[in-house]
């Protein structure tokens, strides 16, 4: 495993993270809490010392706490996240400040995270949405030094709005966050316009997710694919986009000259090529998915004339319709 630092925080990361969403029984319909330990435990084995969840997917924060605790010894960094007070997803323009994070909140939901994992800190603490109008506006900023000084929290973090890279930019810009998470891969490759430059120029760690368009870049997703009932990605792959998946990664495909089951090796490469990024935390469910992804820490870059070919594939989409 390969390590980078995120950002200026003086904490090293491993590059393939891991992504705590779909682990124990939340919106990914399937997931089993043994699996899930597993899993955990053979990623951490593998050298993965960084593990992503939050206050809003179900059982994760538990299952993560559970299995930290057990690997004391091997200094393994795990992040959360603190959903708005409002609920409101994403975080629109209007909304003020003091109503999706007010500082009780804020805190209220950190020791309910803490309680629940069993941790006595979190690393990185996140907002789980984010708008710039928030910039020199409420009480949270106040609440997030507060934390740090008791040391609950190391660094402040926000997860960027799905497929609104700029929302943060003011933010990065700002020198009041440590790191950002944000929504990137070869069809979604907006965050490379302003986003990751102003990361880069500003010392703030990239965390990467769904580097794997959900499953869409693993080659799996055809126009028949179907999900069990309950199962959030009915909403993701809604219509005809399964069909236009495929259709897509097959052109991939053959633009690369690889075989198709070759696809998220080269997806996940084309992210960590990215000089900003610190870490990418696909989700893995299972044991088999960690040894796979965790493999492609190797050192071996894609080559320019490959990133040129991915580049080519960027699909705008409107995940809002």
């Amino acid at each position: 495993m390969r390590y980078r630092e995120l950002g200026r925080s003086g904490l090293s990361v491993s590059e393939i993270g891991y992504g705590a969403w779909g682990i124990g029984e939340s919106s990914w319909v399937g997931a089993t809490r043994d699996e899930s330990v597993r899993a955990l435990n053979r990623a951490i084995d593998l050298g993965v010392n960084f593990i992503d969840t939050a206050r809003g997917y179900g059982e994760s924060e538990r299952i993560v706490g559970q299995v930290v605790r057990e690997r004391s010894g091997d200094e393994v960094l795990v992040a959360t996240k603190v959903p708005p007070g409002n609920g409101v997803w994403p975080a629109k323009d209007g909304i003020d400040p003091a109503d999706a994070f007010p500082g009780e909140h804020i805190r209220t939901s950190l020791e309910t995270s803490l309680r629940a994992s069993g941790l006595d800190h979190f690393d990185v603490f996140q907002f789980h949405v984010w708008n710039d109008e928030w910039v020199g506006r409420g009480d949270w900023l106040e609440t997030v030094a507060a934390l740090k000084q008791e040391g609950k929290i190391r660094l402040f973090g926000v997860s960027v709005n799905d497929h609104l890279p700029d929302s943060a930019l003011a933010l990065v810009r700002s020198g009041v966050v440590d790191s950002v998470q944000v929504i990137y891969n070869v069809f979604d490759q907006a965050p490379a316009e302003a986003l990751l430059p102003a990361c880069q120029e500003h010392g703030v760690g990239v965390i990467v997710r769904v580097a794997l368009d959900e499953g869409g870049l693993t080659g799996r997703i055809t126009a028949g694919t179907t999900f069990p009932e309950g199962d959030w990605r009915n909403r993701y792959f809604r219509d005809d986009r399964p069909a236009e998946v495929e259709r897509r990664v097959a052109a991939i495909v053959a633009d690369l000259g690889i075989e198709q089951d070759a696809i998220a090796e080269h997806a996940l490469r084309f992210v960590l090529s990215h000089p900003a990024v610190s870490t990418v935390i696909p989700g893995m469910r299972s044991v088999r998915n960690v040894e796979r992804n965790t493999a492609l820490s190797d050192g071996n870059p894609l080559t320019a004339g490959q990133l040129a070919v991915l580049a080519g594939h960027r699909w705008q989409r409107d995940f809002y319709a």
